[in-house]
This record gives structure tokens, C-alpha cells and sequence, in this order.
């Protein structure tokens, strides 16, 4: 079968980064051909700020590219990870006028929220749900606190929902959660079009043995992780362990300050994902204290695969990766003292803990190994093109 995959960068490399690459490395070496289309948010910065807020509508360069890649290759699906802002709805469209289907990956929630993670002011938004015009996304300047900015995504998601272009365009929709599948529905997206299938690691780390016995936090330096409350539970709480911060964002300065003033906290900046397992398979815990609806939580599978539990606030998907005493514990969202608390509990008995290591690699193992997630993949693909996957061949061999 033959796939291309488009991708728009982030200038911060983040998760959905690290998915396009590994799901390229997976269809190639079950022996798929694969293309690649990428464009990168750093062109932004050659960019006047109309001229983004126009390619974030529309992009003629992606039309034009993506006509002639699809005449000369004639794959048979569109597979899009991320099209916002530079590659634009322009990808559906050149994908139609050639006869191709597109799989979209979801995944975050822009297609219904402009700033992608209903979060306002910390706290969970849900404003723009269930509006045909999100209004209070350009009100209260959600897109980057810029009003110009707000005013340009808010359009998109009004053309995306007022045309049906999304719902016309895209053949299939897969996220990465059965509660981020749940929130597309509730937003007006078709459920019988929307699969599930997680994240995955590539490569099979090794079972890790948590004696380092810090805590880790792996994951972008901004106020939706929940980067203040982790802080200040270390702050308040004078027996929590020592805690490796990984990543990198607009709040290193604070991470890099508390860093400063506790010698238990150590600031480690962004790290390759070889070095990131390391640190996860000597942590005691992984901490994931994000206050927004994460679709999946990709910390806690890097977590998972080398056997290391997870404490995580009690909301959207993450309390559904984790199983409460078994393969982690879960906490109110924002809630300093009751992360402390959380954290405090995995490690008071150290039988308990050992169990939960277990359980967690087992976890892993069942359901985010490169081999479970081919079938998942091909599944979609195969659903949304018409193939026939045959179990065990390296690659589908008919069309039905």
C-alpha cells in the first residue's frame, strides 16, 4: 500500500511530532511505501502576521504541492497528523480533487476549540463546544492572548463547522482516546467515523528498575501541563522525593528558578526519547499534574513501557490510561496538596510499588507495542480505502 503522510512541525517538537515519525518508521518496515509532505512552523517567523493568519485558512502552496505529489504518486490514502496552521483545510481539498481518501488524526481538540485544549485561565473551557461561531475564543483572546490570532483560528473552526468541510472532506478520524472520541461526538464530529487507537512506542525499551528514586515530569514547560502545581506541591511539601523536570517552554524560567532555591529539583531541558526512557525507568513515579483535557497522555505509555507508575490529575483521557492501584493513582486537577499527596502514597510501601511496576509494563505490553498499533493502523486504512489487510502478510496484497 501506498501512504503520504503530512505533517505540519511544531516549532517546539512535542508528541504529535514524535507520532508522524514513528508511524512512518511502522507502515516501512511492514513494507508499505510511504511519502512525506511537511511543512514547519519556523517559516512563520518570515511571515507578516495577516499573511499567517491567511495561510492558516488557506494555503495555495499546499494545493498546488499537493496536486502534483498526488497526480505523480497516485497513493492510495491521505494520512494527516497536523495540518495546523501552515498546510491548512487546503490538504483536504487537493486530496478530493485527485480521488484520494483522508484519515485525520485528532490529536487535540481544535477542530473544536480554537486554542485546541478548552482551557481558559487554567481551568477547563468549554465555551466553544457547542457553538457554530466560537465567539468567546476571540473575546477573551484565547489563540495566543492575540486578538488578530484569535480572529483567524476562531474562522477556521466556524468554516470547518458551518460548511461541513471536515465532515465532507474526511473519510476517517481516529484520536487516541475512548474520551477524546466521546468530546468529537459531543462536538458534532460523526462517531461511526471515528476510531481509537493510541500512541506507541517503536522500539521496546528495556524494564526499568525505579531505584533513582525521584519523580519525573516529561512534557512542554506551559500552564496547561500543570506546571504550577507541580512547583508549588515541591515547594510546599518538604519529604516529597527529589523531581527530574524534562522539556522545555514558557515556563522554564519558573521550573529553572525552583530549580535554583530546592536542591531537589533538577531542570534537565528537552532530551531525545532514548535518554527521556532512562529517566523514567530510574524514576519512582512519573507525574503528569496537566489541568487540561489531555486526548492521551504519551508521558505515562514512555512511562508504562519501562515499568514505572504514574501519578496524573483525574481528568479527561489521563485517568483513563491510569488504573487507580494498579498501575498508578489519580488526583484533582490544580490540587498542589493532593499531587503531594498522590506522590507520597505510590511511594509508602514499597511492595506495592513494585507490584504496580509490573503491572505497568504489562499494561504497556497489551496495548501500546508497535505490532498491536500496525493492526489498529491498518484497520483505519482499511476502512477508509477499501483494502483488505490479510494477518501476517507485510503489507495488503488486493483491494476488495
Amino acid at each position: 500500500m501506498k501512504i503520504l503522510l503530512c505533517h505540519n512541525y511544531y516549532q517546539l517538537r512535542g508528541g504529535e511530532d514524535q507520532c508522524f515519525e514513528d508511524e512512518a518508521a511502522l507502515l516501512e518496515s511492514h513494507g508499505h511505501e510511504v511519502l512525506r509532505y511537511t511543512r514547519h512552523n519556523d517559516d512563520i517567523a518570515s511571515m507578516g502576521s495577516l499573511q499567517a493568519a491567511r495561510q492558516t485558512l488557506w494555503s495555495s502552496r499546499t494545493y498546488r504541492e499537493l496536486r502534483v505529489l498526488l497526480a505523480r504518486h497516485r497513493p492510495d490514502v491521505v494520512h494527516c497528523t497536523n495540518t495546523f496552521p501552515l498546510i491548512s483545510p487546503a490538504a483536504y481539498y487537493a486530496a478530493r480533487a485527485e480521488g484520494v481518501p483522508v484519515v485525520q488524526a485528532v490529536h487535540n481538540y481544535r477542530l473544536l476549540c480554537p486554542k485546541a485544549q478548552f482551557l481558559r485561565d487554567d481551568r477547563v473551557c468549554e465555551d466553544c463546544l457547542h457553538r457554530r461561531i466560537p465567539w468567546p475564543a476571540v473575546l477573551h483572546k484565547c489563540y495566543r492572548d492575540n486578538r488578530m490570532a484569535s480572529v483567524a483560528v476562531s474562522a477556521l473552526v466556524a468554516w470547518q463547522r458551518l460548511s461541513g468541510m471536515t465532515r465532507r472532506l474526511v473519510t476517517r478520524f481516529y484520536t487516541l482516546s475512548d474520551f477524546a472520541r466521546n468530546k468529537l461526538i459531543e462536538g458534532g464530529l460523526p462517531g461511526d467515523r471515528i476510531d481509537v487507537k493510541p500512541n506507541f512506542l517503536f522500539d521496546m525499551p528495556d524494564m526499568g528498575t525505579g531505584r533513582g528514586g525521584h519523580a519525573a515530569f516529561v512534557g512542554r514547560l506551559s500552564p496547561e501541563k500543570g506546571v504550577s502545581t507541580l512547583l508549588a506541591a515541591w515547594a510546599a511539601q518538604t519529604n516529597l522525593p527529589p523531581l527530574r523536570i524534562v522539556g522545555d517552554g514558557p515556563l522554564a524560567e519558573d521550573v529553572q528558578a525552583a530549580a535554583g532555591t530546592d536542591p531537589r529539583i533538577e531542570w534537565i531541558g528537552q532530551q531525545p526519547l532514548a535518554k527521556v526512557c532512562r529517566i523514567l525507568a530510574d524514576a519512582a513515579c512519573l507525574v503528569m499534574p496537566s489541568v487540561c483535557y489531555e486526548t492521551f497522555g504519551r508521558t505515562v505509555m514512555e512511562a508504562f513501557a519501562v515499568g514505572t507508575p504514574a501519578a496524573v490529575s483525574r481528568l479527561g483521557a489521563m485517568a483513563e490510561l491510569v488504573d487507580e492501584g494498579r498501575t498508578g493513582t489519580t488526583f484533582a486537577p490544580g490540587n498542589a496538596d493532593a499531587l503531594a499527596d498522590s506522590v507520597l502514597a505510590l511511594l509508602a510501601d514499597s511492595e506495592r510499588l513494585a507490584a504496580m511496576r509490573t503491572a505497568a509494563r504489562a499494561e504497556f505490553e497489551q496495548r501500546y507495542t508497535a505490532e498491536a498499533n500496525y493492526g489498529m493502523l491498518c484497520g483505519i486504512y482499511g476502512r477508509a480505502t477499501g483494502y483488505r489487510f490479510v494477518p501476517g502478510e507485510i503489507a495488503p496484497a488486493t483491494a476488495q
